[in-house]
């Protein structure tokens, strides 16, 4: 049995008001000379919606469907949560725990791949935050990506087919599946295993559901940076052109790259990516992200569960179950990626 006192849930954050936005987006990019222009212009993602992400009330979600399943399993510990950029902050958190005598948490990162964004700064984060409480914060312990976890996938597969199932009856069996992810910078894709981990994902959830070789490829949305620096594509507007140039009727986007339906999947996707569309006469659907699936609940719960119990980790796929603990030298830092979500 573990020595974990607690589970500490880590998000990215996002704002719950108009007046948050700015702050938030501050947040997010400081240290990055972003210029506030650009910052203006994200602005207006949020102020599309409200002025407002939804991600914070899914993590809410996320741990409401997460706590009982595992109370059933046995562990019965505080769910605690921080986040990066907006509140609850990973350092008020950690202060939290810290005056409820927590001695050691097991962290679950809500992020399912491998690279700097999406793992090893959410480490970096965490330590900083124990730095910031001092000596008596407790040490936390980060469960592995889990991009091939059967549970993952299944709950991937199973939103697939039901926005499969949406189109009418002619196109379903003709349909072309574009799986997307968020882009990185090419320099920091070579030095990780991201992009391999999101095609296994995407034959995964595609073999699942029985969908050929030649009607789904993998692509990227949410690309930010320099027009000038190589960052992996194709982008997912221009892979529509590219079907649309093919004779493909009708697509379905899978964002296998996220877990909930947060401003970047509503603006990139079921904005810009469905007014392409549009324009090209292509009949779109999105399927919804994993969210509160139970397939994908009771996967995170088994992976926490493995950590409590000494359990065997369960994976799935042509790819080696990732390590309990990252290597030193894994997903080494470079340009930041990430958009508000």
């Amino acid at each position: 049995m573990s020595s974990y006192d607690a589970i500490l849930v880590v998000g990215f954050g996002g704002p719950e008001k108009p007046d948050d936005v700015m702050p938030f987006l501050e947040n997010v990019t400081r240290g990055r000379n972003i210029p506030r222009e650009r910052l203006l212009e994200v602005a207006e993602h949020y102020h599309h919606f409200g002025g407002a992400s939804p991600i914070n009330a899914q993590v809410r979600e996320l741990i409401a469907a997460l706590t009982p399943v595992l109370r059933q399993r046995g562990i019965d510990v505080p769910l605690y949560w921080g986040n990066r950029n907006w509140h609850p902050m990973l350092p008020d958190t950690m202060r939290e725990m810290t005056q409820a005598g927590v001695k050691h948490a097991l962290g679950l990162v809500l992020a399912a791949y491998s690279s700097y964004s999406s793992c090893r700064q959410y480490l970096e984060n965490i330590e900083a935050a124990r730095q910031a409480v001092g000596p008596d914060a407790p040490p936390v312990a980060k469960v592995r990506s889990y991009f091939n976890d059967p549970g993952f996938v299944a709950a991937n597969a199973d939103r697939l087919r039901m926005a499969i199932y949406r189109l009418s009856t002619v196109l379903r069996d003709q349909c072309h599946v574009a799986f997307t992810a968020h882009s990185i910078p090419q320099r920091m894709a070579d030095s990780c295993e991201y992009a391999n981990q999101l095609h296994e994902t995407a034959r995964l959830v595609a073999e699942r559901i029985g969908l050929p070789a030649n009607r789904w490829q993998l692509v990227y949305q949410s690309r930010s940076g320099r027009p000038q620096d190589p960052w992996l594509g194709p982008d997912i507007c221009d892979h529509l052109t590219d079907l649309k140039s093919r004779g493909v009727r009708a697509v379905v986007v899978a964002p296998i790259g996220f877990l909930s339906d947060h401003v970047e999947v509503l603006y990139d996707l079921d904005d810009e990516a469905r007014q392409k569309a549009q324009e090209l006469g292509l009949e779109m659907n999105r399927a919804k992200t994993v969210g509160t699936h139970p397939a994908f609940v009771d996967g995170l719960a088994t992976l926490i569960e493995s950590r409590f119990k000494g359990t065997p980790a369960l994976a799935c796929g042509m790819l080696p179950t990732l390590p309990d603990k990252c290597p030193e030298n894994c997903c080494p830092s470079g340009m930041p990626t990430q958009r508000p979500a």
